[in-house]
């Protein structure tokens, strides 16, 4: 299992960011998803996680209302769209097979918020 992450970067408060994963070695629309955050001298977090098909989503309550996952089976891609980002939202962001540190995640990419 690979997962890639990319579209991180450097982006002013309050800004936005598209982040994506090529997941491949899986059976990925048979797969349900999650995004990490991990922010600097911190564990990991688990903020986002949606089914295999898409259909349900949820949030963890540090990023509701700011975070949007979604994916495409076609594509093998996952998505993770970040909105009005804070500074505090400075970190690795990443995606996963799971909702724990058991499952696969990738090396992830790293998101600066400053000005």
């Amino acid at each position: 299992v690979q997962l890639v992450e990319s579209g991180g970067g450097l982006v002013q408060p309050g800004g936005a960011l598209r982040l994506s994963c090529a997941a491949s070695g899986l059976d990925f629309g048979s797969t349900d998803m999650s995004g990490v955050r991990q922010a600097p001298g911190k564990e990991p977090e688990w903020v986002a996680r949606i089914n295999r098909d898409g259909g349900i989503t949820y949030y963890a309550d540090s990023v509701k209302g700011r975070f949007t996952i979604s994916r495409d089976n076609a594509k093998n891609m996952l998505y993770l769209q970040l909105y009005s980002l804070e500074s505090e939202g400075t970190a690795v962001s990443s995606c996963s097979t799971g909702w724990s540190p058991v499952f696969t995640r990738g090396r992830g990419t790293q998101v600066t918020v400053s000005s």
